[in-house]
């Protein structure tokens, strides 16, 4: 199985659904267990599909065992909510560096604020949003289009496709883009992976090791 950045998803019935954002995997295993499809283009909404969900994939489609209003069910990648500044400073999250969020606290009726008339707001507080991922524990949401990096610390492209075994569920290989306009793909086995963030990969091996690899070209 193979996702790729942008890749189109559709449903059973060859509706599209969206596009293939983020690949969801365990980064000490290597195994994947959603995948992240964008829907919309202005107002967009990320949907964490299980991987089971997925019938077969190519290198620009994909298509899944359900139906569109199924995929609408399923929860968002992403989901704020606001706490009060306290509360934050409690649980030891850091304070956002953009402006928080002003609401008031009111007096309720029969209770009269020092200066000020019924009803009027006695105090300023602020909230600080907080973003959680609908992810497994211990899993990351590997960006397609994370920047990688050889062992020389070299910057040697980005990810351009996630290559899944279908029986295990766990990444084989990572296929990097280089360059700007004449683009060359370079194909990476999984075991070269040495450590994984959501927008970084560090690989086992030098910058000139890569470039010496034949092209990718399926």
């Amino acid at each position: 199985m193979q996702f790729m950045e942008g890749a189109s998803v559709y449903d059973v019935n060859d509706q599209q659904v969206g596009r293939i954002s983020h690949v969801v995997m365990n980064p000490d295993s290597g195994e994947v267990t959603h995948v992240i499809v964008r829907q919309g283009l202005i107002f967009t909404e990320d949907k964490v599909v299980p991987i089971e969900l997925f019938k077969n994939t190519s290198q620009d489609r994909a298509t899944l065992r359900s139906t569109v209003d199924k995929i609408d069910e399923l929860p968002k990648f992403e989901e704020t909510e606001y706490i009060p500044a306290e509360a934050a400073v409690e649980a030891g999250i850091p304070a956002p560096t953009y402006p928080l969020v002003n609401t008031y606290y009111w007096y309720p009726a029969g209770a009269y604020p020092v200066g000020g008339p019924l009803g009027a707001p006695y105090a300023d507080r602020r909230y600080v949003p907080i973003t959680e991922k609908n992810i497994p524990e211990g899993t990351i949401a590997l960006q397609e289009g994370a920047r990688v990096f050889s062992v020389d610390d070299k910057h040697v492209g980005n990810i351009d496709n996630v290559i899944v075994d279908p029986d295990t569920s766990h990444v084989t290989h990572l296929v990097i883009s280089q360059g700007l306009l004449f683009k060359s793909k370079k194909v990476v086995p999984a075991f070269w992976v040495k450590h994984t963030l959501e927008d970084e990969v560090y690989l086992t091996v030098t910058a000139d090791f890569l470039t010496d690899l034949p092209d990718y070209n399926r």
